[in-house]
């Protein structure tokens, strides 16, 4: 194993024990919510939005073990997006991560209350972290602002409306950059700020997620046409009506742009000391086959 894919999962596990230990308490009155939002939230995935904190913090200087619990309230809010991106009333999907989606096992109801739940479990888990206020009150408002209607929310509402839109690059370039695109830049942000990081950082940390980011979903349009199902744990083709780059220029096209936003990432990273790990994650995300 490298020393990149030590370091990954070490933080991959540092996630995962966190998770883990969220909504089980005893007795609980509410255990088919719990079970519901633990269905999901520990289904696996890379968790690269905790990676991205804890890594960032550590790049700019800190702890990254402080950065743990603002990555893992990312994971909730991306969590909680997933499940509601699921339902029948948005992309109706019947399988996530290689099993069925949250509202196959628990019901459409039971889904929606967990999606609630995680988003404002987030806020709590943030909130409570072994901080400066100072910090706290910072990563709150960026985690507010990133799953908003300035952020997640809004990008998700432009992926609805853009169906019946012709495809326009500017559109779908603002559309990536808010539904995926915000989440991936509040995880970098919160990091360098839990660090104490210079403004130099927090803009190097900003144009990174960019640029990783956008490489991130084209990457991800592009394994939606040439992916293999069974490695994705989910249904090709789905995007097919949507307004995507690979839909608007072709894989050709997209592969070479995916190229080129992870040039722009990494040449972002020199101001700061050791960037190697940001610099490898940047390439293994655009070269995954899932």
């Amino acid at each position: 194993m490298s020393e990149f894919q030590e370091q990954l999962q070490q933080y991959v596990d540092a996630a995962e024990r966190f998770l883990n230990q969220q909504f089980v308490w005893e007795p609980a009155p509410q255990k088919t919510l719990l079970d519901s939002m633990r269905y999901s939230l520990l289904a696996g995935g890379k968790r690269l939005r905790p990676v991205l904190t804890m890594e960032f913090c550590r790049a700019a200087g800190g702890d990254w073990q402080k950065a743990v619990p603002f990555g893992c309230a990312l994971e909730m809010i991306h969590t909680y997006s997933l499940i509601h991106d699921d339902l029948p009333c948005m992309d109706n999907d019947d399988f996530r991560r290689g099993r069925p989606t949250n509202h196959k096992v628990y019901g459409e109801a039971m889904a929606v209350l967990a999606g609630d739940a995680l988003l404002t479990a987030a806020f709590e888990t943030a909130a409570a972290a072994d901080a400066a206020p100072a910090v706290l009150a910072k990563n709150v408002a960026i985690l507010a602002g990133c799953a908003g209607a300035r952020g997640m929310v809004g990008g998700q509402v432009l992926d609805l409306e853009g169906e019946n839109r012709p495809l326009e690059a500017d559109y779908i370039h603002q559309l990536q950059q808010m539904k995926t695109g915000a989440l991936l830049r509040a995880a970098c942000l919160m990091g360098v700020t839990t660090a104490g990081g210079s403004p130099e950082m927090v803009q190097a940390a900003a144009e990174y997620a960019d640029g990783v980011g956008l490489a991130f979903q084209i990457r991800d349009d592009i394994l939606d046409v040439i992916g293999d199902a069974e490695k994705l744990g989910k249904a090709t083709g789905m995007d097919e009506h949507k307004n995507t780059f690979v839909r608007l220029y072709g894989v050709d096209r997209c592969q070479k742009m995916v190229e080129e936003e992870t040039d722009r990432a990494v040449a972002a990273l020199s101001v700061f000391p050791t960037p190697e790990f940001l610099r490898d994650l940047a390439h293994w995300l655009v070269r995954r086959d899932h």
